[in-house]
């Protein structure tokens, strides 16, 4: 558009403003007015081909693939015929003993699942600690299936066989200290099974600098935990071609409290981070590049905000790997992540839960809108407590069925392209993501500013401000801060089904699991056993040597996660600094 058109466009506006919006405002006591319009002028010098990008074509801001199968699939599942084929885990999902779990995974598939394991672990797991640990009495089972051994492993597997072997699948495991630990395990099993490693599809998620800014399930400091990281993008790009390297969490940093530009700019920070480890181990960025995946970013229900976030995310990230790395195939640019804008569980309340479902459909939309398929979840019970009722799910299934099959939201990608609302809050996150990635770059990159503790206490404040302003009700979360007195109604759904995680289970999963994990013990080679644990203790001693090799050979001579756990701590120590606010 011509400066001349710009200035009657200016002209025109503040015509407007006096004559026609100051007096519709005035005439209900307003000092000034509660809404605003954009205009061409907010979304000067834009260029589509520059700025958006075709679908899956650079800068990808309009969505990361050219076209999304999730509409013609569930078309086609509609019509009484099979998705289209895809390999992919199942939801989030996981409790008590292995036993448990397997037993949740066979009723899945008796109900029609077709997906591999997704596996959420309880803590001690994910803290890299055996069940029989002191230390976590009382939390074994408890949000998410115990993994002690390799037997684990092939518990959970046993639904899985023939035509959903381990090469027919895709495996996801939420696992970050002990990532290599565990899929040291999933790669032992695969050779108990004799299925070759170039045919495995794994996600873990391995993104252990979040866990040092958010979620907490650290073990050792944030440079030994690089090296573990690097050992793994080493070793998956060069046996492992199906497996992701990593799944980066911006989730977890928006959920723990960090504000939307804090959530893109630390995740673009400790994806450079990943990606130098690559380079310094001298391998070409489009060989690993493209086996990086996003679980997701945060979400909230500022619906235009999040739309907008996912396009600056997709641009911003693509820069990054083009203009700093180098990198040359579009595989390498794009960031791959399961869902576009959502709401994000913190959206989510306890009070009048039901709620929940509207909240989450808001999502849903706002992901269609913003370059990927409705999303649906989470669930309305989600904070209710772990494991989602089949009711739950049910609802959700069938509002991603409604806005993909009635409303026909799947049919048309990046459709606000070139509105000049959301291409001017693209523009403006992006660059506030930029300006935040630069403090950090300027303290030396995303671990120091970590072991510095400066994410840290930026999560931490931005928490305080929000929850200060919904307690000042600055904002306004429906059923909570307001419209709660008698007059409100709490509805609620019947109950049709059994949980699908049995809590008399998840009581017993301790000692059940504690028991096992002594019979192992007792029947392995402790000789063996042994040995090997001194040749970790070595091992890790030596920068030079990649780990994975050692993992592997202790998961099929069974030794626990805790025993290599623990050698590690002797050897890389463990991080401490839990606060820094």
């Amino acid at each position: 558009m011509s400066d001349d058109k710009h200035i009657d466009i200016e002209v025109a506006k503040r015509e407007w403003e006096e004559r026609v919006l100051t007096p519709a405002y005035q005439r209900f006591g307003q000092q000034e007015s509660p809404t605003r319009i954009y205009t061409p002028l907010d979304a000067k010098n834009f260029d589509y081909i520059r700025d958006v990008g075709f679908p899956g074509q650079y800068p990808f801001t309009g969505a990361t693939y050219p076209t999304s199968v999730i509409g013609m699939g569930m078309k086609m599942m509609a019509s009484g015929g099979a998705d289209v084929p895809m390999r992919r885990a199942a939801i989030y999902s996981g409790y008590g003993t292995s036993e448990d779990t397997r037993d949740y995974y066979k009723d899945e598939i008796s109900r029609g699942f077709t997906g591999g394991p997704n596996l959420a672990l309880d803590l001690p797991t994910q803290c890299g600690y055996d069940s029989d640990e002191p230390m976590v009495e009382g939390e074994v089972g408890k949000v998410g299936v115990a993994i002690d051994t390799l037997r684990d492993f092939e518990v959970i597997f046993e639904p899985f066989v023939n035509g959903r072997d381990l090469d027919k699948i895709a495996t996801n495991v939420t696992i970050n200290a002990a990532s290599n630990v565990l899929m040291g395990m999933y790669l032992a099993l695969a050779d108990k099974r004799g299925v070759s490693w170039d045919k495995l599809r794994s996600t873990p998620q391995n993104d252990i600098l979040k866990e040092f800014v958010s979620r907490g399930t650290y073990i050792f400091p944030p440079r030994p935990s690089m090296r573990m990281f690097r050992d793994s993008l080493v070793f998956f790009t060069k046996h492992c071609p199906g497996i992701n390297i990593t799944s980066i969490g911006g989730y977890h940093i928006r959920e723990g409290g960090a504000s939307r530009e804090q959530d893109l700019a630390f995740s673009m920070a400790i994806g450079i981070a990943y990606i130098q480890e690559g380079i310094k181990a001298e391998l070409d960025v489009d060989s690993f590049a493209k086996r990086f995946t996003f679980n997701a970013f945060g979400g909230s229900m500022e619906f235009f905000k999040e739309i907008a976030f996912q396009r600056a995310a997709r641009r911003m990230w693509a820069r990054i790997l083009k203009e700093r790395f180098g990198a040359k195939k579009a595989e390498s640019m794009r960031i791959r992540v399961p869902m576009a804008a959502h709401i994000g569980n913190s959206s989510t309340t306890k009070q009048r839960a039901l709620n929940n479902l509207t909240r989450a459909v808001v999502g849903s939309v706002a992901a269609a809108l913003s370059g990927g398929p409705p999303a649906g979840g989470p669930p309305y019970d989600e904070p209710l407590g772990l494991g989602w009722s089949r009711e739950a799910k049910q609802l959700m299934m069938d509002s991603i069925r409604i806005l993909i099959l009635e409303a026909k939201l799947a049919d048309v990608i990046d459709p606000l392209a070139g509105s000049y609302y959301v291409e001017s809050l693209t523009n403006e996150i992006e660059e506030s993501a930029w300006e935040e990635l630069k403090k950090i770059e300027d303290m030396g990159g995303a671990v120091a500013a970590i072991e510095d503790g400066y994410m840290q206490r930026e999560v931490a404040k931005s928490a305080a401000e929000r929850q200060h302003k919904i307690e000042n009700k600055e904002e306004f979360v429906v059923g909570v801060n307001c419209f709660t007195d008698e007059r409100e109604l709490d509805v609620t759904t019947s109950k049709i089904v059994e949980d699908a995680y049995d809590p008399v289970k998840r009581a017993q999963a301790e000692e059940k699991q504690k028991a096992k994990l002594v019979d192992i013990k007792r029947t392995r080679d402790n000789t063996e056993v042994s040995r090997l644990l001194r040749d970790l203790k070595e091992s890790a001693k030596d920068e030079s040597k990649n780990l994975m090799p050692i993992f592997i050979d202790c998961a099929k001579a069974y030794v626990s996660e805790q025993e290599q756990c623990d050698v590690l701590r002797e050897v890389f120590g463990e991080w401490q600094k839990d606060t820094f606010v």
